[in-house]
């Protein structure tokens, strides 16, 4: 992602009529966390915990159904923020989490006149000039903005080779509600960072600034075109992917207008197979476009739920032999990996894929999920467990399973989870978000679909390219060596010239014969370091290119025996 911009860090003053909202999101924070704190920490203290115990499941659910109302009422980024603690199983009791699952980001629309003023005012001239047609009912309406189906007009339409558009306009005053929201947040993250219940387990500041960040990211319709358009370069040359062109002639911060590329919605199966597609073909690639995004170019769609993606039937030969491709749309939620983040990914995938639960813990640590002082002991038996009893199950079998099975294992196991100090890097929030979404949707294609049947060959393959990785850095070393091998005589000839030369005459015979003896200890020891070189290479290769590592591991004889044996009667 990239940085945000300074002056939109929260406002020093809340503007008069963002102050009642301002106080009505405080007034709600802290009155739970006053219930909290009560409950949590001063009753246990006073010999009461049973009564905390009893009354917590009761508690958590009335507060995630208050913080349904709020949001609902509310709207702006606090629908976003119940749908982000609906994602956070790992850290939110399943009686806050389940209760948000079904927040939508689905608000009334601003009637178009609104719309139609902020549009022209934005692009500078009347909307009947700019596009032929303008649907006044919005394709969808959210949060922060809303869309319209339109015509571009004769001269954009000749310049772009486009016709029908969408046109995205972001909801008036929607700037200032955000920063009030913001501003809240931030407030009561600054509250959580001192409540050690919480600070334990969790940087809420950085969690609140991360989410600022991916917030203020979405309402700048120009970074979204951006994100959009690199997007597009990264998939350019596969043909399972694509994306809506972007109008730049007609977008600004607040206006977006992209090429209109309605098709099927990709979780509508009844639509699919009527167009002759197969919906269980689809999820696996969909799995596949998605792994690529984190785990290969390390910039992924984050949020990829089933109204962002379309499945575009296209000619036979058009799409490698099939008859579709996935068309991604809205690029306002987007995620960065850096190489380093992504490399722990990698560790994560493979573990994952493996059912490793001892490889988990550890590439967890390495990402930075856990802090190296945590007891892992027992989450590795958690893991462990974990995929000894649902690790063969798809996504969708998870209900099938007697609910006595998740009791059991919450028994074990969930204060172990709960109780370890977690921390989340940078962007990982969206990862768990985009592969939350992934399951899901690939889940609805095929209710049969395992996510862990498509990461198995993912893995594998990166296995492969790390285990090819290796073997190209030993090549290189390799032949570092040799160019070593072959430089150093004449550099030890010039320095012996120089000494002959120079300023100084040497003609100690007792000089010479160490120089002689320097000479051939430098040979052989670049020798076996050669032969070392040479051999792991070779065993490396074998499992790929066994020729190849055959030759390797025979060449690498040459050099063993003149490390053993070069010199050997010279004094």
């Amino acid at each position: 992602m990239t940085s945000v911009p300074q002056q939109r860090r929260t406002p020093v003053h809340i503007a008069p009529e963002g102050r009642a909202r301002y106080r009505r999101i405080l007034r709600f924070a802290s009155w739970y966390l006053a219930v909290t704190w009560w409950f949590e920490l001063f009753l246990p203290r006073i010999g009461l915990r049973k009564v905390a115990e009893r009354t917590r499941a009761s508690r958590m659910r009335r507060f995630a159904r208050s913080f349904h109302v709020l949001a609902v009422d509310l709207g702006g980024l606090m629908i976003k923020v119940g749908q982000y603690m609906s994602s956070r199983l790992d850290v939110l009791p399943p009686e806050i989490t389940k209760e948000l699952e079904g927040l939508q980001d689905e608000v009334p629309p601003v009637p178009f006149t609104a719309i139609r003023a902020f549009a022209e005012t934005e692009l500078g001239a009347p909307l009947d000039r700019v596009f032929t047609a303008v649907v006044e009912t919005p394709v969808a309406a959210a949060s922060l903005g809303q869309a319209h189906r339109a015509r571009l007009g004769p001269i954009d339409a000749a310049d772009t080779g486009l016709d029908a558009v969408v046109v995205k306009v972001q909801r008036p005053g929607i700037d200032v509600i955000v920063d009030v929201d913001l501003a809240a947040l931030r407030k009561v993250g600054g509250w959580l960072s001192h409540v050690r219940l919480v600070s334990d387990r969790v940087d809420a500041p950085a969690l609140v600034e991360e989410f600022a960040q991916t917030s203020l990211e979405e309402i700048d319709y120009l970074h979204e075109a951006s994100s959009l358009e690199r997007f597009s370069e990264i998939f350019s040359d596969d043909d399972r992917v694509t994306v809506p062109a972007v109008v730049w002639e007609r977008t600004t911060r607040r206006v977006l207008t992209l090429e209109d590329v309605t098709a099927i919605k990709i979780t509508d199966a009844d639509a699919l197979r009527a167009a002759g597609i197969d919906p269980t073909e689809v999820a696996p690639v969909f799995a596949e476009v998605m792994f690529d995004q984190l785990f290969t170019h390390g910039f992924f769609h984050a949020d990829p739920h089933p109204g962002n993606i379309f499945v575009t039937p296209v000619a036979d030969d058009a799409a490698g032999g099939r008859r579709w491709r996935l068309t991604f749309i809205d690029f306002g939620m987007m995620g960065e990996v850096p190489a380093t983040t992504r490399s722990s990914l990698r560790k994560l995938l493979i573990a994952a894929a493996s059912r490793d639960g001892k490889g988990l813990v550890t590439a967890m640590q390495d990402a930075g999920v856990l802090l190296s002082t945590a007891d892992t002991v027992e989450l590795e038996r958690a893991m462990t467990e974990l995929f000894a009893r649902f690790g063969a199950m798809g996504f969708a079998e998870l209900p099938e399973v007697d609910p006595r099975e998740f009791r059991i294992f919450a028994a074990q196991f969930g204060e172990v989870v709960r109780s370890l100090p977690f921390q989340l890097p940078e962007n990982f929030l969206l990862v768990i978000r985009a592969m939350t979404l992934t399951s899901g949707v690939a889940s609805a294609l095929d209710p049969s679909f395992n996510l862990w049947d498509s990461v198995e060959p993912y893995a594998a393959q990166l296995i492969r390219d790390e285990r090819g990785n290796i073997a190209q850095d030993l090549g290189r070393q390799a032949l570092d060596i040799a160019a070593v091998t072959l430089r150093l005589p004449r550099r030890l000839d010039g320095l012996v010239t120089r000494l002959e030369d120079g300023s100084l005459s040497v003609n100690s015979p007792r000089l010479e014969r160490q120089v002689a003896r320097l000479d051939r200890t430098a040979r052989r020891l670049v020798s076996a370091l050669l032969f070392g070189a040479l051999l792991i290479a070779g065993a490396v290769l074998q499992t790929s290119d066994a020729g190849l590592g055959t030759v390797l591991m025979i060449a690498s004889i040459a050099p063993l025996l003149h490390a053993l044996f070069a010199g050997r009667g010279t004094t």
